[in-house]
């Protein structure tokens, strides 16, 4: 191949990092995301939410919801994260992202430094009640296949920086936990 990466002047030691929120659909994870993005903003900190129904309405809309697929839009999110991460924006991701390998992957794509993974580990009961799309109902009626949960598996983290319940914690509480991953 071709190709030569060209080296900025800017150190990576001096970029910043991505939030890598992980769990289950309707868990909190987009709603923290994008409370947490509001919060460093406000705070002249330069943040953007790479959320994972938001993208698969544009960079990943040719991919669907096997183990393949899956594995493909977490490569091209932690490819992306890593270049805004270089740009100097705070990423914060929400994505299912349900297998450990595929996390790892993105962790090695961005950088151990630089990759915060906080599990939103809200029960599967809750996630249930709050469904606002109501795919947990169609997933156990076998209309939605490969779904989170009940028709494919879920990988909980193994050693997350944090891990978040939004069955227990308020949003402002979830987020001041959240927001202190910058300062560790």
């Amino acid at each position: 191949m071709n190709v030569t990466w060209h080296e900025g002047i800017v150190k990576r030691s001096e970029r910043r990092m991505t939030f890598w929120l992980t769990g289950l659909s309707a868990s909190g994870k987009s709603t923290l995301a994008f409370a947490l993005e509001h919060k460093l903003i406000s705070e002249g900190k330069a943040a953007y939410v790479l959320d994972g129904d938001n993208v698969r309405h544009g960079l990943n809309r040719d991919l669907g919801f096997s183990a393949e697929d899956r594995s493909e839009n977490i490569r091209r999110i932690a490819e992306v994260a890593k270049l805004m991460n270089d740009a100097g924006l705070i990423v914060i991701t929400a994505f299912i992202s349900p297998f450990q390998a595929d996390r790892a992957m993105a962790r090695d794509i961005i950088g151990e430094k630089y990759f915060k993974e906080v599990y939103v580990s809200t029960p599967i009961a809750v996630c249930e009640q709050r469904d606002p799309k109501h795919l947990y109902e169609r997933a156990r009626k076998g209309e939605v296949a490969d779904f989170t949960g009940i028709t494919s598996p879920y990988e909980a983290p193994i050693e997350p920086a944090l891990v978040i319940d939004t069955s227990i914690l308020t949003q402002d509480e979830a987020v001041q936990r959240l927001a202190s991953l910058l300062k560790g």
